[in-house]
């Protein structure tokens, strides 16, 4: 039997290859938001279950015995499915949600519920760095006062869809000297960002901090499945117990 663990962050990364160094029979899932996504230490499944059934057949055909959700903090639904599906099977369910960032000193940060609160703190002609990703972008329509710029990991697929923006394509970890040099030459004003906590994806709200910039900071709702842990050495403990 087999614990699997739902991934699509480092920290699903580091917990595969913890069980695989550790002998734990897992395996993992990706949904398939990244065309080509870093190899995991585990065997692992692309393309996502097919909705709630899909997943209830995936778990019996598995013979999983245990799920480790360590999906984005920002993956909403996929945590709410299969936390209810993981009780509803008898399944032992933990999530692993890291520590969302915390702004310090010479920080400039303006906490939003939701992307469509950004316009009233955007002015007109700025250049906006959009750092939350290919799918958040239909939320940022009525951003047509500015220049918006979104990174995304994979090459779209067609033009961007507004006249005043433009996709940059990159692949992280970035550095803080990278991002830095990057906000520059882009004449960046305003960085968007989800608040996806994690030490290699701050690089991009250190480098605002140096030059000043104003952070959106789009901040995640509670986490409401339980239980939850928020420390990889509590969800390596968790998972110890399936040696």
């Amino acid at each position: 039997m087999t614990v699997l663990i739902l991934a699509g962050t480092g920290d699903a990364r580091h917990l595969a290859q913890f069980c695989a160094d550790h002998n734990i029979a897992a395996c993992a899932s990706l949904a398939g938001a990244t065309r080509q996504p870093k190899q995991l230490a585990v065997p692992t499944y692309h393309g996502g279950f097919g909705g709630g059934d899909g997943f209830r057949a995936f778990l019996k055909r598995h013979e999983i015995r245990a799920v480790l959700d360590a999906t984005h903090p920002f993956a909403h639904q996929i945590t709410r499915r299969s936390h209810d599906i993981a009780r509803e099977m008898g399944l032992p369910y933990m999530r692993f949600e890291r520590p969302a960032w915390q702004p310090g000193p010479g920080d400039h940060w303006i906490s939003l519920h939701d992307e469509s609160e950004a316009a009233a703190h955007i002015a007109l002609d700025a250049v906006v760095f959009l750092a939350t990703g290919r799918q958040s972008l239909p939320k940022f329509a009525n951003l047509g006062h500015a220049q918006l710029i979104c990174r995304q990991i994979d090459p779209p697929e067609g033009a961007f869809p507004w006249p005043n923006g433009a996709y940059l394509i990159g692949r992280p970890p970035f550095s803080m000297a990278d991002e830095e040099a990057l906000f520059r030459r882009l004449s960046v004003d305003v960085l968007v960002v989800k608040n996806a906590g994690g030490a290699a994806s701050r690089t991009k709200l250190d480098a605002a901090r140096a030059l000043g910039l104003k952070v959106l900071m789009i901040e995640r709702p509670p986490c409401t499945a339980r239980p939850c842990l928020s420390e990889r050495s509590l969800a390596e403990a968790w998972l110890a117990q399936w040696t």
